[in-house]
């Protein structure tokens, strides 16, 4: 299914964009003066993030890759985006939409077993 292949290049987008949320986690953030609980954020971010990058290149091999492939997108934008947030700029509202992010890759996952 030609329009299931997006995902494979959204994953190359997001891979790239992992990369260097990691190495600028690494070399950046890692040195700044931000406190221990935001270092663990950002790493959490972006372990997930890669993690789910990877989960993209799958999608095209499920049942209903849009549905699987959507939800993993979205959950990502709103998971790991909302803690590479929280950690860069120290404000915990934007937390409110990480739950949402968090059950979006859980139904993700799901889609790809459906």
């Amino acid at each position: 299914m030609a329009s299931a292949r997006i995902f494979v290049r959204v994953a190359g987008l997001s891979g790239a964009l992992a990369v260097s949320a990691g190495a600028y986690g690494a070399h950046t953030f890692k040195l700044s003066d931000a406190d221990d609980y935001l270092k663990e954020v950002y790493g959490t971010a972006n372990r997930y993030h890669y993690i789910h990058t990877l989960a993209l290149l799958g999608v095209p091999h499920c049942r209903y890759p849009l549905m699987a492939g959507s939800l993993l997108t979205a959950g990502m934008v709103f998971f790991c985006g909302s803690c590479y947030a929280h950690a860069l700029l120290g404000n915990g509202n934007v937390r409110s939409v990480t739950p949402f992010g968090g059950m979006c890759l859980i139904a993700g996952w799901l889609a790809m077993v459906i």
